[in-house]
C-alpha cells in the first residue's frame, strides 16, 4: 500500500495532490500571461495594456480573449511600476499581486483543462 495523501515526513505535512495541482495551474497561468504579453510586445512593438479595450469596437472585442489570459502579467507589471516610479503604497502592490494570482489560477486552470480536452479529442 502506497503513501496516504497528504504525505507526512517527520510529522510535517508535505503537500496534497489538489494543492500541487493548484500550484501548477497558478504557475502555468503566469507563464502563459508572460508569453502572451512578450509575444504581443515583439509583434506590436509596444507593451500590452488594458488600453486595447479603448480601440475601435472590433479591435476591442478581439482583444478580450487575449486580455483574459494576459491580464495577470499586465496587473503585476503595472503594480510594480507604480511602486517603483510613482512611489505608491506597498498595499496596492500586494492587492494587485493577489488579484493577479487568483486571475492566473483561474486562467491557468482553464488553459490546462482546454489542453486536456484537446488531448482527449486527438486520442
Amino acid at each position: 500500500m502506497g503513501p496516504v495523501w497528504p504525505v507526512c515526513i517527520g510529522g510535517v505535512g508535505v503537500i496534497t495532490p489538489e494543492a500541487l495541482q493548484s500550484l501548477y495551474a497558478l504557475a502555468f497561468g503566469f507563464a502563459l500571461a508572460g508569453m502572451l504579453c512578450s509575444g504581443y510586445q515583439v509583434f506590436a512593438e509596444r507593451p500590452a495594456s488594458f488600453r486595447l479595450l479603448n480601440e475601435t469596437r472590433l479591435r476591442a472585442l478581439s482583444a478580450i480573449p487575449f486580455l483574459l489570459f494576459a491580464a495577470p502579467f499586465i496587473i503585476v507589471r503595472n503594480a510594480v511600476r507604480g511602486r517603483h516610479h510613482e512611489d505608491r503604497n506597498i498595499g496596492f502592490v500586494a492587492i494587485g499581486t493577489t488579484i493577479a494570482g487568483f486571475w492566473s489560477l483561474f486562467a491557468g486552470t482553464a488553459a490546462i483543462e482546454a489542453l486536456r480536452f484537446a488531448a482527449a479529442l486527438s486520442s
